[in-house]
């Protein structure tokens, strides 16, 4: 049991990743750094993980094609978008088969558009710091697949849990005006969280893979806003270089709907995307790992016009206690 303990998967950080694109470029990375990908155990107890990402999306984007600023007319013309995230994780395992993550973002951000008011080009800033929305998961082992006489080979379980209403969605600029609702810290929605996972050893030595999915349905309409139903596909592998390094290398998909209500920007919001993530991770302790990686996209198609991004970075730490 020992042995699989280092490949179960525990949490899926990417449940706070609200969006990789978005009409004004309000995003996280989808890059799934769950205490798998790092070598993790399953017995008791608290762990603790902080996360740094940096996005810079200035890449306006129709269907699959890049345009630039203003070339397609809109109401809105998308400038940049720069994302400075920062995901905290408290995890508890009550033992092998069941555990509860709590995930909660803090945005910071600034965003650029013009606005063209009757013909008239003008341009609109926002820069701002909140807490995002809190994510509550559980997570529960359907089954442990074992051979006779050999360690544990793999394990598939089930995420359940709920996105709360926390984050503030009524953030303003300096001049007073609200920001759209795709870029506030919080969507005002509460979100069914709903995924399963598989994670192997493979008969390399040192070397593992796991595959997850995980869909968020808003529950609710927020003041003339509910944000589109989300799809995250991510497989992995992970390869142990020695006792303390590994490599590691996602592909992460993201599929979205449509926003939706009076105040939602339907026709340019929702989308499809697939990210190559390569990173590593270094043991420092027993109980503490660090971690980096750096995600690029090879496929993204946006509805209407969006920001989107030539690439994204995550960094951070992992702590078991």
């Amino acid at each position: 049991m020992k042995a699989l303990s280092k490949y179960v998967v525990l949490c899926c950080a990417s449940l706070a990743a609200p969006a990789a694109f978005a009409t004004c470029g309000a995003a996280f990375c989808t890059i799934n750094t769950n205490w798998d990908a790092h070598g993790a155990w399953a017995e008791p107890g608290w762990r603790f993980d902080l996360r740094y990402e940096h996005i810079l999306q200035d890449r306006p984007q129709a269907g699959s094609d890049r345009v630039s600023v203003g070339q397609i007319a809109k109401h809105h013309d998308e400038v940049f978008t720069e994302n400075r995230n920062w995901l905290a994780t408290l995890d508890y395992t009550f033992n092998a088969d069941w555990g509860v993550s709590l995930y909660l973002p803090f945005v910071d951000r600034s965003h650029t558009h013009i606005h063209n008011h009757r013909g008239t080009p003008i341009i609109e800033s926002w820069d701002f710091s909140s807490a995002g929305d809190l994510r509550v998961v559980g997570r529960y082992r359907l089954a442990t697949f074992e051979k006779p006489g050999e360690p544990a080979l793999g394990a598939a379980g089930l995420y359940f849990g709920l996105k709360m209403p926390t984050g503030r969605i009524d953030v303003r600029n300096g001049i007073g005006d609200v920001a759209e609702r795709s870029l506030q810290p919080g969507t005002g929605t509460t979100d069914a969280i709903l995924g399963a996972y598989y994670a192997q050893l493979l008969p390399m030595k040192d070397l593992s893979w796991f595959a997850e999915g995980l869909v968020q349905i808003p529950l609710t309409t927020r003041d003339g806003y509910k944000p589109g139903t989300r799809l995250s596909l991510d497989t992995g592998l992970r390869y142990n270089v020695n006792e303390q390094f590994s490599l590691m290398l996602q592909l992460n998909g993201l599929f979205r709907e449509r926003d939706s209500g009076v105040n939602a920007e339907p026709d340019d919001s929702g989308g499809k995307a697939w990210f190559l993530s390569p990173g590593f991770s270094y043991s420092l302790t027993t109980d503490a790992a660090v971690y980096a990686y750096y995600q690029v996209p090879i496929y993204q198609y946006v509805n209407g016009v969006q920001l989107t991004a030539k690439g994204a970075s995550a960094i951070g730490v992992s702590i078991r206690f």
